[in-house]
């Protein structure tokens, strides 16, 4: 399993992050709804890890941008939708770039956004959906703890067709 470092986005990491996101925009696309075009300038990434670092100081939600170990930009994980009266929840998402794709980094990355969201930020509970076809990043939840509590019917719509999800969780006490 390769190593993996995460580290919450800075300024300094915007020129780097808008290649990344560019180079693999086509193929993000294919997976996810498509980011707003205005996203894609470096007064767009900028705008959004300024955003992002808000969120954090206001624990509404944590991003990583996730390296290898020479330092290159593969990908990121996040906790979204943290809520914490009466639940103490996040919403976890990812995604590793085509050409980091199959080497494990997602899984690494997962686990280590697991630890920080049980030790560090003290939550509970952790959600993540993944399209029924997506075989891969439903194998990446489970090996890490993810068990199976439902599915929705053609409730994501990708370029004008509607997809299942499947739904998992994982709780600090599992």
């Amino acid at each position: 399993m390769p190593e993996v470092h995460l580290a919450p986005p800075q300024p300094e990491d915007a020129e780097e992050l808008l290649a990344f996101e560019l180079g693999n925009r086509t193929f993000f696309e294919l997976h996810i709804n498509a980011r707003l075009e205005s996203y894609y300038s470096l007064g767009g990434v900028r705008a959004a890890i300024a955003e992002s670092m808000r969120e954090a100081a206001e624990d509404k939600a944590y991003q990583y941008l996730v390296r290898d170990d020479t330092g290159k930009l593969v990908g990121r994980v996040n906790l979204t939708r943290i809520r914490r009266a009466h639940f103490h929840s996040a919403e976890l998402g990812y995604r590793i770039g085509q050409s980091a794709c199959g080497k494990g980094y997602a899984s690494k990355a997962v686990s280590q956004v697991i630890a920080k969201a049980f030790k560090e930020l003290r939550l509970v509970r952790l959600e993540a959906t993944a399209r029924s076809e997506n075989v891969g990043s439903g194998r990446v939840l489970v090996n890490n703890g993810f068990t199976y509590f439902g599915n929705s019917k053609r409730s994501f719509e990708l370029a004008g067709i509607w997809h299942d999800l499947i739904h998992y969780e994982l709780r600090v006490d599992a």
